[in-house]
């Protein structure tokens, strides 16, 4: 079966089975003699029209992760050497990287962090957005005006027919942002990948965006991966939540559960580093230490050395993934009963 956004094609399918699927994913950066580990292991699943967050501290593998699945990792320095990245049914990982760029943009679109990097300067925004429609559809120009205005709408954008001719130096860091929306969505993408996509936005135009996004998902039944080092983010918009730290997914549950009941020490760590209305505290709690660098870690768990919980056979043994209740599981001895 070959890839595609139709409806049709949908319905064959098993209804049960995910739209995307990462298997035992794992990326290294650097020499094949002495190579550093930065994703290992990781999986997760995305129903389509779902939304699913992953959450972590800068260098916990999110953002290589992503570009793991768009297929964008650079290579050299990089390669994937395992696992499995099924898209419909299909693995990403096993097809010729010519057919990449056809999946990109129709079937998978990613929102970066930072538009003004994202855009290009010299070209109108309208341009650019209908230069991702004419590479996946054919259409006359006369058409693709008149979509890309219709995009422009969808994202809010005043008066888009006067906007289409204006450069990206133009437009605030929040209109940015809408027109990367709109770029992602100009084809009905089945996922649209998001990567800290509000982070350089102020937190009014922060809500506007994520709300965007929230009706982008209701509209065209778009499943969504936002990836964000920011639990409030995440919870306004995805239904179940993947915790990485130093490469590995360390929590995985439904969203309600894992800010109701944390398992892991540092998903409890991250909430209590949120802001919150009611607290008087001087100062926010912060998770003592640092993220160990790739390849510093040679035993045990990667969160040993700042975890408050810890016990000897934290330093030993890397703990696998115990369910903790139904649809909630985590890598912690400590949460699944060890005393020693």
């Amino acid at each position: 079966m070959t890839l595609s956004a139709s409806n049709a094609a949908a319905v064959e399918r098993d209804a049960a089975a995910p739209l995307l699927k990462v298997e035992n994913l794992a990326v290294e950066f650097g020499p094949v003699e002495k190579p550093l580990r930065v994703v290992d292991g990781v999986g997760f699943s995305i129903p389509a029209g779902g939304a699913l967050g992953i959450v972590g501290e800068s260098g916990s593998g999110k953002s290589i992760t992503s570009l793991a699945i768009m297929g964008l990792i650079p290579s050299p320095p990089g390669r994937i050497v395992s696992g499995r990245v099924e898209f419909e049914g299909v693995d990403l990982l096993g097809l010729p990287r010519s057919r990449m760029p056809d999946i990109r943009g129709r079937d998978i679109a990613m929102i970066f962090q930072e538009p003004m990097s994202s855009l290009n300067p010299v070209m109108t925004i309208g341009d650019q957005i209908g230069e991702a429609i004419k590479l996946h559809e054919e259409t006359t120009r006369e058409e693709r005006r008149a979509r890309v205005i219709e995009l422009l709408k969808l994202v809010g954008m005043p008066d888009p027919a006067k906007r289409i001719g204006a450069f990206p130096h133009q437009f605030s860091g929040g209109m940015r942002q809408r027109v990367m929306i709109a770029m992602a969505v100009a084809c009905n993408p089945r996922l649209l990948i998001a990567d800290e996509p509000t982070t350089a936005l102020d937190v009014t135009i922060q809500a506007q965006v994520l709300e965007l996004m929230k009706e982008v998902r209701r509209r065209l039944n778009t499943a969504v991966l936002l990836i964000s080092h920011d639990l409030g983010v995440v919870a306004d918009i995805a239904d179940r939540v993947v915790v990485m730290y130093a490469g590995r997914v360390v929590e995985d549950g439904d969203v309600r559960a894992i800010f109701k009941r944390p398992g892991h020490p540092y998903t409890r760590g991250l909430l209590q580093s949120v802001p919150r209305l009611d607290d008087d505290r001087r100062r926010l709690y912060q998770i003592p230490g640092a993220v160990p660098l790739p390849g510093t870690v040679k035993a045990g768990c990667p969160f040993y050395a700042r975890c408050p919980d810890r016990i000897d056979k934290c330093a030993k043994a890397m703990p696998p993934m115990f369910t903790l209740a139904p649809g909630q599981s985590a890598a912690c001895w400590v949460s699944a009963g060890a005393t020693s």
